[in-house]
């Protein structure tokens, strides 16, 4: 993702959005042993990589 400042909120909802994903069978983006959907998109939000965007009003 770009160098946005996401509130606390934002990225709790960006992690259990993609999660609920990768929970459904979309591929994984990142290369990990990990089986935890959660902890997957943690890591995906970690690296920067998550296809998710905020719009604010």
């Amino acid at each position: 993702m770009e160098s946005l400042n996401y509130t606390k909120y934002e990225k709790v909802r960006i992690i259990g959005a993609r999660a609920l994903q990768i929970s459904l069978g979309a591929p994984i983006l990142i290369k990990t042993s990990l089986l935890d959907p959660i902890r997957i998109a943690q890591g995906e939000m970690k690296k920067g990589v998550i296809p998710i965007t905020v719009v604010r009003d």
